[in-house]
């Protein structure tokens, strides 16, 4: 085997490359381990040299990683971008107002889905997965329901665009003489909406919980709520009808879709027979599904 020792010498490689001694038949070779050497022993130049230190960074992948998201959230805007250009320069023929606004705002947008997504991916969609495995492991059914009501009321309550709903139905229905056409009746209509939903997302995701460890078919019980649903809209005041077919949409937004999703992946894993793509989805439906049918009972009662 040939022995070979590092030398740094300051004559033949001026610019600091490391050479060996071959031992056997005593020639100076470059390193091939060498990080300002090429294979050639010639020195490798500056940005190489940068680039090598900084993939080797501690910090490099988590920054790349998280560059490619932003480029990845700009390829996905890219078609909204070109409908609205197209209509903007090519049928309306009018330029951008304040364009050095839009392409701030664009920016801004970027960083704020790029930024959302690496949250999902690091936060929510394993503390939802982690819950319910712990759950799960416990073994306690009451527990196990308790936590998925409240983990849908919760994330609903505090669900934004739930709020601009509910107040606008609020304001529509006084303007329409619905309700009375003050402020604490506005508020009291709002509000009733808002708990109502939350309340109704907190039994569907229940429900859901229920079918996953039962094994229960999604879809039957899907079409059965909409035939219900349907069946009340012919009961129900008109005025609340599509308020509550919407509000059975808003629901399930930026908050409340990665802890369902989450959650329905994680305990689906546990359960033995239960296979994760075919049982862990389905909560999200029926998120959709009680606000319709609990804002019908609500129009009904008021």
């Amino acid at each position: 085997m040939v022995k070979r020792r590092n030398l740094c010498t300051a004559a033949g490689p001026q610019l600091g490359a490391q050479w060996t001694e071959d031992s056997v038949a005593g020639e100076r070779v470059p390193d091939p381990l060498s990080e300002t050497t090429n294979s050639g022993g010639k020195p490798k130049p500056a940005l190489s040299r940068f680039a090598g230190a900084l993939r080797r960074h501690p910090l490099s992948a988590p920054a790349l990683s998280f560059v490619l998201l932003v480029l990845g959230t700009l390829r996905d805007l890219v078609p909204i971008i070109a409908v609205i250009a197209v209509f903007q320069l090519a049928v309306l023929q009018q330029p951008f107002p304040n364009l050095v606004e839009i392409l701030i705002g664009l920016m801004f947008v970027m960083l704020g889905l790029a930024l959302f997504v690496k949250g999902l991916e690091m936060g929510l969609f394993p503390l939802g997965e982690g819950l319910a495995q712990d759950f799960a492991r416990k073994g306690s059914l009451f527990w196990l329901l308790l936590f998925s009501f409240a983990l849908g009321f919760g994330a609903t309550v505090a669900e934004p665009a739930l709020l601009a709903v509910a107040a606008e139905a609020a304001r529509t229905a006084a303007e329409s003489g619905v309700i009375e056409p003050d402020a604490d009746a506005i508020d009291a209509f709002a509000l009733g909406l808002r708990y109502t939903v939350a309340v109704s997302v907190g039994a569907g995701v229940t429900l859901g919980v229920l079918r996953i460890l039962k094994g229960w078919p999604v879809h039957w019980l899907i079409i059965g709520g909409y035939l219900l649903a349907v069946a009340m809209s012919f009961f129900a005041p008109e005025e609340i009808i599509g308020i509550a077919f919407d509000l059975g949409g808003v629901t399930t937004s930026t908050i409340t879709v990665p802890l369902l999703t989450a959650l329905g992946v994680g305990l689906s894993s546990m359960i033995r027979g239960r296979n994760p793509l075919i049982d862990g989805f389905g909560l999200i439906a029926f998120a959709c599904l009680t606000p319709i049918l609990f804002v019908l009972v609500f129009g009904m009662l008021m």
